[in-house]
């Protein structure tokens, strides 16, 4: 996934809202979300290549998701990214998740990632380059690409002109999505969806063997979870509801 934006502690209603584009190889297998895992219960999309997934939540309303972090040069990875995300999924609160990446991340590596781990009482961001950094969310929306997050970016040497780009969508994606003045939840999430398909905020993606594959809408708030998946890019696929049964 290579854009995931998040409204954390925005809406009374739904302290977690993500709206996020996975960017992927046109040619790697997938299957679409479903109830991964039971004890915690996973709904989530699966990496049928390597077994992990790129985004997802469990039955007690923790939220992962993870992009691809552009480096100069990626550390020796031991194992899929993937299997990360599905891991730090089978605890019950982001304290619980961050301190499970904290202890991986020391017995093993990976390549390069920024990962997000949140529920109702926090947010977390881990950046992976072979060194570990990490950040507590304030309340607001928060926009996450390959080249970091909010207006922190790290622009990599071997690929410049498209790192600055990709910061500057991220800044215009994150202005946009800035609430309106009593705005619902549910009316963000479908602006965001909008915003993940318009090309003018350079996050839909059409490349030659590479794009954007799909995109997810996960709202987690007291009524439970919800999560809403488009099978192919968002500007020209319409979003399902993904039945979790959770």
């Amino acid at each position: 996934m290579c854009t995931l934006t998040l409204a954390w502690q925005v809406f009374p209603d739904a302290p977690v809202v993500v709206a996020a584009n996975r960017d992927e190889a046109l040619g790697r297998p997938s299957e679409p979300p479903t109830k991964l895992e039971d004890d915690p219960a996973v709904v989530a999309p699966r990496d049928a290549e390597a077994g992990g997934t790129w985004v997802g939540y469990n039955e007690h309303g923790l939220f992962v998701g993870i992009t691809n972090r552009w480096i100069d040069a990626d550390p020796v990875a031991d194992r899929s990214r993937g299997l990360l995300v599905r891991e730090t999924l089978r605890h019950e609160s982001a304290e619980d998740a961050a301190r499970f990446v904290e202890r991986e991340l020391d017995e093993r590596s990976y390549d390069g990632f920024n990962l997000v781990v949140a529920d109702a009482n926090a947010a977390v961001l881990f950046e992976w380059d072979g060194r570990l950094r990490v950040s507590q969310f304030d309340p607001g929306v928060h926009v996450v690409v390959n080249v970091g997050a909010d207006d922190s970016f790290s622009i990599p040497s071997f690929r410049p002109e498209v790192g600055e780009q990709q910061a500057e969508n991220a800044r215009l994606l994150r202005e946009a999505m800035h609430p309106e003045p009593g705005e619902s939840s549910e009316t963000w999430r479908d602006r965001a969806a909008s915003a993940l398909g318009d090309h003018e905020f350079g996050v839909c993606i059409h490349g030659d063997g590479f794009g954007t594959r799909s995109s997810s809408l996960i709202t987690i708030g007291e009524g439970g979870a919800s999560y809403r998946f488009a099978d192919g890019p968002p500007c020209e696929t319409d979003y399902v509801r993904v039945e979790s049964h959770i």
